[in-house]
């Protein structure tokens, strides 16, 4: 009877996986994830190790988001138009020549902070393709009531890179240098690419297109704009961006700053925030076709924040790392039931514009905290910037919670 029991606790936790299609992407998804971290972690300590400047590390946060506000929008418009997969296969192997780019100049010798900003807005510019047109491709992989099962996958596979990737990127980098964490990540995107091409999904009947992208852009912010419900959610989205996933981008210069440690303890750092997303995840996974995505996200607006304020005063390396994985773990519930919900409650037709406009809200703001906190963190410290963000974000969801309770009932 156990048996049968945990058969059944597996079977639902892992529902998306019956689909094929969601396998395949799957398994090609999670090798390039990997690949992505490892960069990402890299990048991020290359940057500061050329600068010692943690400002710096805002100004190559801002260039990866920036280029949100300029063509994230057009670029559901365009998701809404044409097939998801083949923006994917695109903006994929786009990403792949910008790795091998940034490995060539670090194998070269001649890598300098400005090669740096010029790529991570490189990058920004195919991620405001790349970032709706995943999100929106879910619906294509499984059927209706298991999305919110798949999106929870979805957020295990990313953070489970978020583990592996930043680990594996420091112990790579202080053996033999960042330039193969870069050459790694170029050589995993062909796994997602791959994926791509094996889907069997339908092409998606042809639309007759009568007005203007500008027209269909505007349609879908309006839509967006009259509901309360999408509008909240998607501010509370923005905040989070904004105060708290910024935040990222200081780890390298407080490994060193603050808890007085290296490559590795910057890799430790991220991995512990993947640790705890992947808890989060599957604890999301775990329950099913629940029915309380509003109280689960509700609370995890306050986890977060808590949790981050508490890291912000620890100096030692253990609990800095405990503390990271609580909010990984409350950032996954805030994330992952946003997404779940306007999966489920936006008309089909409007699904690329509604999750561009979710991913410019995320992704578009980000930039402008991670700007925000360097120029704090060079001005006072990074720990003085931290505390005002969870303040502030403690201060939002408060007043959302007070003063839209609506949003706690959804299912």
């Amino acid at each position: 009877m156990q048996t049968i029991s945990s058969i059944a606790r597996f079977e639902r936790t892992f529902a998306a996986l019956k689909y094929p299609n969601y396998r395949t992407w799957f398994l090609g998804q999670i090798v390039s994830l990997f690949g992505t971290w490892m960069q990402v972690t890299a990048q991020g300590f290359l940057i500061y190790e050329l600068t010692r400047s943690p400002a710096y590390l805002g100004y190559v946060g801002f260039a990866d988001g920036i280029p949100s506000w300029f063509f994230m929008l057009i670029g559901g418009v365009m998701i809404d138009r044409i097939s998801r997969r083949t923006i994917l296969i695109i903006t994929q192997s786009a990403m792949l020549i910008l790795a091998f780019i940034l490995a060539g100049l670090v194998f070269s010798g001649i890598v300098q902070p400005w090669h740096i900003l010029v790529l991570a807005f490189s990058l920004g510019i195919v991620n405001a393709f790349d970032a709706p047109a995943r999100l929106a491709l879910a619906p294509e992989l499984v059927d209706r009531e298991d999305l919110t099962n798949a999106i929870a996958l979805n957020g295990m596979m990313f953070n489970t890179g978020a583990i592996v990737g930043p680990a594996a990127a420091g112990l790579i980098y202080a053996a033999v240098g960042p330039a193969w964490c870069f050459t790694i990540n170029g050589f995993s995107f062909i796994a997602v690419i791959l994926a791509l091409w094996l889907l069997k999904i339908p092409n998606p009947p042809k639309r007759i297109v009568k007005r203007s992208a500008i027209v269909e852009l505007v349609e879908g912010v309006r839509y967006t704009a009259k509901s309360e419900r999408l509008r909240t959610i998607i501010a509370m989205v923005g905040v989070t961006g904004m105060f708290g996933f910024s935040f990222v981008i200081l780890l390298p210069a407080w490994a060193v700053g603050v808890l007085g440690g290296d490559a590795t303890t910057n890799g430790l750092l991220n991995s512990a925030r993947g640790v705890g997303a992947l808890i989060g995840a599957l604890l999301i996974a775990s329950l099913g076709r629940f029915k309380y995505h509003g109280k689960m996200m509700t609370l995890g607006t306050f986890l977060f924040p808590v949790s981050l304020l508490i890291f912000s005063f620890i100096r030692q390396i253990p609990p800095a790392l405990a503390a990271l994985c609580g909010a990984g773990a409350a950032l996954v519930m805030v994330m992952n039931m946003a997404n779940a919900i306007l999966q489920t409650h936006v008309a089909d037709e409007l699904r690329g514009r509604v999750m561009s406009i979710f991913s410019l809200t995320y992704f578009g703001l980000i930039p402008v905290g991670s700007l925000l906190l360097g120029e704090v963190a060079e001005r006072v410290s990074a720990p003085v910037a931290l505390v005002v963000s969870c303040l502030i974000m403690l201060a939002f969801f408060t007043a959302v919670a007070i003063f839209i309770p609506s949003i706690r009932r959804i299912e």
